[in-house]
This record gives structure tokens, sequence and C-alpha cells, in this order.
């Protein structure tokens, strides 16, 4: 896979910069051994997947990875140092292939991706000092590891974006190659280097020690004309398409007879282009694996076969010899008798030595025999077929040892025969698991952003009186609703714990029914931090909008999100933690979070959740399953709508008793 160049890395970074003002670090993964995959919250476009990979590239991804059920020890401490923090600035450094993310949180943290080589990610403290790399390496001028302090490798080449002529002269004079190496070893690469010398016109096999002041003047010319749209912020972001695909932020000559793909942004094209390969990556992977263990039962059935084969030779063979000895009966005694007349005076090494010389000299009565060893087994020929036997034992005996043989393996056959027929049920289970698996390998799919309606933007839920409930999602959501939602109508909610969402009641002409006062009030219960603190029920009140204010008395800091609530309040006492989740048909079909009166009126497709010690993402998958028949949802879908915290399933049937 091509690792992205320096240029690629300062049109991402330009990119990055505005892509990630502001942003919220929210999560880390890390999909694969050299990847990781950063999920930011950024204010007023939401959520933003950034991918790096090590060594290769980093972008925007609208092609999330399938995760690890259990997260590898690098993102779980990602996200213990970087959680919440925001972002404050993107960087290269000095146009090399090295960028960096500065986080500010209650210290200054720092990220460093490194795509050179093999690559590295390092999680930096305020002081520089490495926290933890994504991998350790020692070098002799650098030592990458915990709580050493981190240092750039050394500074090599030039930099297209600030070199001058004088540069370009000194370049060449301390050079013993062609003008193409010497360039590509700059810093600019392969590529770059061929799009300045066929710019420049000069020849690009010509040797840098030949090059002349009009040789220089027409390369540093190339140079900027190359790098003045990358200057100018006027990229061309494209894919091309030709003897070989390659992504990149400029128009180059080089590629003019290629078929090229443009796009909005590089972080667009590099998504594209990455994401592709690395889909069928995935998918080759999990192919090799199944073959792998389908090949393991292949392996074994022809091993089995073999096995099979040699017992039925072994059937063949035996009963064969055994036949023989039976048809030479009389020419095999009397073979026997005079061998067992000889070891009476001889040993059966003398006797062996005997019958050699004498089969060689032509001796009568001995044709027979080819061999006698020195336990007195005798191998006989008996009209082409070889037989031995053992002179201590009659003929009927040598003879039941042939037929024992085959009996024997007779037997042993029905076994091989039911260890094959069983291998062969495990080939075509492997088979049909591999087809269910490969079915449902992640190859990462685009995620496309849903245009959300305003209230899906918050939280909410429609009452079983059909009245819209809206609650803030966080501090600036919660400014949102009570600043430019909330009208002197509506009936505002909030739970009387530290950490809980406005809720507003959107009111119509008539007064606001007790059962939908009951269900905002669960709701605003749900969605505060009572729920992360597994409580089964908590205290919520309620005032009109001219009772919330912003206004602090003298000497009072009212934070973002928060309120004065002045005047007298309305309690609900121990108002129910549960969320009821389910698709509704409401302006179109949608998935709606509320209180279970709620979702009861709109379908009788949902499922009730309390506070409880499944993973929100867990949740997530589980409920997916049990709605979404139809696939309308992602899990993000789910988990968007999820109050903050673990949960777990309540049965219907156990509320309808209550």
């Amino acid at each position: 896979m091509k690792a992205m160049s320096n240029v690629d890395i300062y049109a991402i970074c330009n990119e990055l910069k505005e892509i990630l003002k502001d942003a919220r670090v929210d999560k880390a993964y890390q999909p694969t051994k050299d990847t990781v995959l950063i999920r930011f919250h950024v204010p007023g476009k939401g959520r933003v997947d950034v991918v790096f990979q090590a060594g290769l590239r980093v972008h925007t991804t609208q092609y999330p990875p399938q995760n690890p059920q259990t997260p590898p020890s690098f993102p779980m401490l990602l996200r213990k140092h970087l959680k919440g923090g925001t972002v404050t600035g993107v960087e290269q450094h000095n146009f090399d292939r090295i960028m960096k993310i500065n986080i500010q949180k209650e210290h200054k943290y720092s990220l460093v991706i490194e795509l050179f080589s093999k690559g590295n990610i390092i999680l930096l403290d305020e002081d520089d000092r490495i926290i933890l790399p994504l991998k350790r390496k020692l070098w002799q001028d650098r030592k990458i590891s915990s709580k050493e302090d981190y240092k750039y490798p050394p500074e090599r080449g030039i930099n297209p974006m600030k070199v001058e002529k004088e540069e370009i002269a000194g370049l060449f004079k301390d050079s013993d190659r062609d003008i193409i190496r010497t360039l590509a070893k700059s810093g600019l690469g392969g590529l770059y280097a061929e799009e300045v010398v066929l710019r420049s016109g000069v020849l690009k096999n010509k040797l840098a020690e030949d090059v002349t002041a009009e040789d220089v003047e027409v390369i540093y010319n190339a140079i900027l004309e190359i790098f003045k749209p990358l200057k100018e912020n006027n990229i061309h972001p494209q894919i091309v398409s030709g003897k070989k695909d390659d992504v990149l932020p400029l128009d180059l000559r080089k590629y003019d007879d290629y078929e090229k793909k443009t796009f909005e942004s590089f972080n667009q094209a590099a998504d594209e282009f990455y994401s592709s390969i690395v889909g069928e990556d995935i998918k080759k992977v999990q192919e090799d694996v199944w073959a792998a263990e389908i090949g393991k039962y292949e392996k074994r059935l022809r091993i089995q076969m073999e096995t099979l084969e040699k017992f039925k030779k072994t059937i063949e063979v035996s009963t064969k010899r055994g036949e023989a000895l039976y048809s030479n009966y009389q020419a095999v005694q009397d073979v026997v008798d005079t061998i067992n007349h000889a070891r009476e005076k001889y040993s059966w090494l003398e006797i062996a030595s005997t019958v050699k010389k004498a089969k060689k000299s032509g001796a009568e009565g001995l044709d027979i025999i080819e061999s006698v060893d020195k336990m007195g087994v005798l191998t006989l020929n008996l009209q082409g077929t070889r037989v031995n036997v053992d002179s201590k034992l009659s003929i009927p005996e040598n003879a039941e040892v042939y037929y024992n043989k085959g009996k024997k393996a007779k037997r042993k056959i029905t076994g091989v025969n039911i260890a094959m027929e069983k291998t062969r049920k495990e080939i075509e289970k492997a088979k049909n698991r591999r087809e269910v698996a490969m079915d449902k390998v992640l190859v990462p799919q685009k995620r496309v952003r849903k245009e959300l309606k305003w209230f899906e933007k918050l939280r909410w839920f429609l009452s079983s009186d059909g009245l819209l409930v809206i609650a803030g999602r966080d501090a600036t959501t919660n400014e949102m609703v009570v600043k430019k939602h909330m009208e002197n109508r509506d009936i505002y909610f909030h739970s009387d714990i530290h950490g809980a969402a406005s809720v507003v009641i959107k009111a119509l002409e008539d007064e606001v029914p007790e059962s939908t006062l009951k269900e905002a009030a669960s709701f605003a219960a749900s969605f505060s931090s009572a729920w992360s603190q597994g409580f089964g029920s908590v205290d919520v009140y309620w005032v009109h909008p001219d009772q919330v204010s912003k206004t602090p008395q003298s000497g009072e800091f009212v934070p973002k999100g928060a309120f004065i609530i002045r005047g007298s309040r309305n309690y609900v006492r121990n108002a129910p933690l549960l969320v009821a989740v389910g698709i509704v048909d409401y302006e179109g079909k949608r998935i709606m979070a509320g209180p279970p009166e709620a979702l009861a009126r709109l379908t009788d497709n949902y499922v009730i959740v309390k506070p409880g010690y499944t993973k929100k993402e867990e949740m997530a998958r589980q409920i997916r399953g049990k709605i979404d028949k139809e696939k309308l949802l992602s899990i993000e879908d789910v988990v968007r709508v999820l109050p903050s915290g673990k949960c777990d399933f309540v049965d219907k049937r156990s509320l309808k008793r209550r």
C-alpha cells in the first residue's frame, strides 16, 4: 500500500486544521496492530472519525473499520488522557512525514504520528515527554519509549515551500548521483522529483555534477510552479487510474493520460483510495484464515485416504502371500526342512552365507530362496510372489500370519471409512461456516451522514399525548434547548441531581396532561448522572420558563449549560429511570428513545432498558438486532439515543404486572 508523501501530509494537515477546529476528543480505537482510529466531536458538525495508520496514512474516514470487542491497552490509554480534550492545533513538522495534533485538557498533550519507515503513533505530555508509543523503537540517536524525551529525527533535504535557488545549486554540488535521485533523496520523493524534471525539460539521467546554472534556474522554477497551488491552498484532490492507481492533492503532468476522479477535499480522496484497499486486505486476511481452517481438514482427509489405500494393499498382498504358501506347499516344506537340518550343525550366519554362495554357483533346490537372515527368516520367491517364512513355524502357521494381517487391515478399514465420513462432514461444515463468516466480514462500509431533523440533534421523544419533549445532550445543547427552543407556554424539567439534561415539553394551547408530565419526569431522570450511578429512581422538578434564568446573583457564576431556578418548584418524586428504544413513524421512520408509555403508543417494536452492567456499544448491537429488521439504523444511531452509562434489558411483562 502506498505510504503518504510529505506533500500529501501537508495537504491533510491544512484541511485537518479546519475540520478539527475546537473539536473534542471522544473515543480511541485500535482496529489493527498499526492502526488507531480517534472519534472527535466537532461543534456544529457532529462526529468526525480520523484514522491513523503508522507509516502509511492519516485522514478523516467515512469507512470506520470494525473494532475489537476488547480494546488493546494503547487506545485505552489515549482515552484516559485525551477523552474530552479540545484540539488546539494540527501541524506538519518541517515538511517531513510527521504530523502533530495538540490537545488541551487539564494539561496539554500532543499526539505525534510518524509516517516514515514503519511509522509510529506517540502520545506526549506538555513537556514533550513520551507517555506511551504504539511501538517502542531504539536508534543510535533516538529512543522512542515511555518517559523518554521525544526527539524529532534529524532534518534532511529541502522544503519546497520555502526553498531558495542557492539551496538547489548546493544540493547538486554535493551529490554524486543523477538529477532525479538527487531530488528524490532531498525530501521530494520519487514522484515529485520526476515531475520537477519533466517540467524543467532537463535530461533526467544527467549527473548532478554536470548541472549548469541554467539547469538550476529551470529546476527551481519548476518547483515553484508545482507547489504554488499548495502554498495558495488551491489544491486539486484526485484519484488517478492507469498503469497504476494513485491519490494526490496536485495536478501532475506525469498523470496527464490517466483517468482522474476529483474530490472536494484531499481527506475525502485519501479516504476513498485507502479504504478500498483496506477493505480488500481485510477480506483477503479472512479468506486466508478460512483457507487454512478448511485446508487442515482436507489434509486430514488426504492422509486418511492414503491410509485406506495402504490397508487395501495390505489385504491384497497378505492374501496373495498366504495363498502362495499353500500353492507351493511341498516346495516350501522341502526348503524349510533342508534349512532346519543344516541349522543342527551351522549358525544362521553360516547358513545364510552358504545359501548365498550356492545360489551364485547355480545349485539345484535353492532357486526359490532369495535370502536367509540371522533370525532364521527365509525370503522366498514363489512364482513371482515374495514371501517371508519363519523356519521355526509350520507352513500353515506362516500362512496364518499373513491371513491375520489381512483381517486386521480389514477391521481397520471400517474405522478409516467412519473417520473419513466424519472429516468430509467437518469440511462441509467449515465451508458453510466460511460462507456465513465471509458474509459477515465487515469490510468497512461508507458511513453516510444522515440529514437530521432539528429535534434529532437533541434528545427527544413524542409523549403518549402527542407532545414533543426535547432535552440537551451536553452543556452546549442544554443552552440551545432553553435559549432557542423554550417558549413561554412550555414546561421546563430538571433532575434534582448534579449533571442532568435540561428537558422542555413543547406545550400547545391546552394544559399539559398529567401523563406527559410523568413521562417527561422519567425522561429527565433517565438522562441524568443518576443513570451512570445505577439509581432506580430520582426526584425531578418542573417549573415555568419565566423561572429559568441565566442571570446570577452578584458574586455567583453560572457555568455553560446550567441555569438558575427562581421561585417554587413542582416535584415529581421517585421518577423511574427507564428508557424504551424503538423505530417510530414520526415525520418518517426514525429511532426514538423515551418512556415506555410513549413508545407503546407509537409502535410495538421496541425494547426497554434500565441502568445495568452491559456496555453501551454492546447494548446498541443487541437493540439493533431486536428492533431493526429492515437495517435502517447503524450501531452509532442506537448508541446516540441511549443514556450515558451501562444498561440492561427490562422484560416488558414485568412492567405490566407492576
